[in-house]
């Protein structure tokens, strides 16, 4: 599934622990905005020198909510799925010394590698341009797979987790995805304040309880943790999709975090 472009993104120079204009909740302080924001927004704006980049939902913040659930050390093998311009790898392995294969479809290999160089992680990022449903690894590689606004495009069909995800993971080893989702799911379709907004791709949008139920029924992990992220939509909000939100007023969208370990 192609990843969405959605209308009403934030998009301007500085976004990562910038204000920009709009009205904008203020949020608790993230640790990692502060000592990673500045590379990562010196990065966004040398991608905007050559083609539109498009800000989602902070992927700092959510690297940073997602690894408080998760265990990482040094030299484990991650995989970072979906990492677009590879700035939550780079994360990674500056945060916790552990290599990374950083594996996007739609950004090119080589001008990761090259943010990799710039940021000196080039020794333990190494760069992967594959589909998602193409993975080219062995088996039982990877100790933790993660994915952050990445999952939801591809890992909504029932068979992807057992195909993919847990195959490419040792037993024990961990997976954590962070999506944009829902507080609740809905009951006849989006409200009506929201349908002009409303794009198909969004039906791949769940609360936590169904990605949840989607994981343990498989019988192939144990799920750690499943819920929102506190702020979720705040956090979303003051960098994407501001009229989406707007729009929102029964306090649908929200950020879904889940962890699980292989069995």
């Amino acid at each position: 599934m192609k990843k969405r472009f959605l209308k009403t993104q934030i998009t301007d120079k500085n976004c990562y622990g910038k204000r920009n204009g709009r009205r904008r909740k203020q949020l608790r302080s993230f640790l990692y905005e502060q000592k990673y924001g500045a590379l990562i927004n010196e990065m966004i704006e040398d991608i905007r020198k050559n083609r539109v980049y498009i800000i989602g939902p902070n992927c700092i913040v959510l690297i940073e909510e997602l690894c408080k659930k998760m265990t990482m050390k040094p030299g484990m093998r991650i995989l970072d799925m979906g990492c677009g311009a590879g700035f939550t790898s780079i994360i990674l392995a500056k945060e916790f010394g552990v290599t990374v294969f950083a594996n996007d479809l739609w950004f090119n290999a080589t001008d990761n590698y090259q943010r990799f160089i710039k940021a000196g992680v080039s020794d333990k990022v190494f760069p992967i341009q594959a589909d998602a449903h193409k993975l080219p690894y062995a088996d039982n590689f990877f100790d933790a797979i993660i994915s952050i606004d990445s999952y939801h495009y591809y890992g909504t069909d029932e068979c992807y987790l057992g195909d993919h995800f847990a195959r490419l993971v040792k037993k024990g080893g961990q997976i954590g995805i962070v999506n944009p989702g829902l507080s609740r799911e809905f009951e006849n379709g989006p409200p009506e304040a929201m349908k002009l907004l409303w794009e198909p791709n969004m039906y791949s949008w769940h609360s936590a309880e169904w990605w949840k139920k989607l994981w343990g029924k498989s019988g192939l992990v144990e799920v750690t943790y499943a819920n929102e992220i506190p702020d979720g939509k705040a956090i979303w909000r003051n960098t994407a999709d501001v009229d989406l939100h707007d729009a929102d007023t029964e306090q649908y969208l929200t950020l879904v975090l889940m962890t699980a370990i292989k069995k």
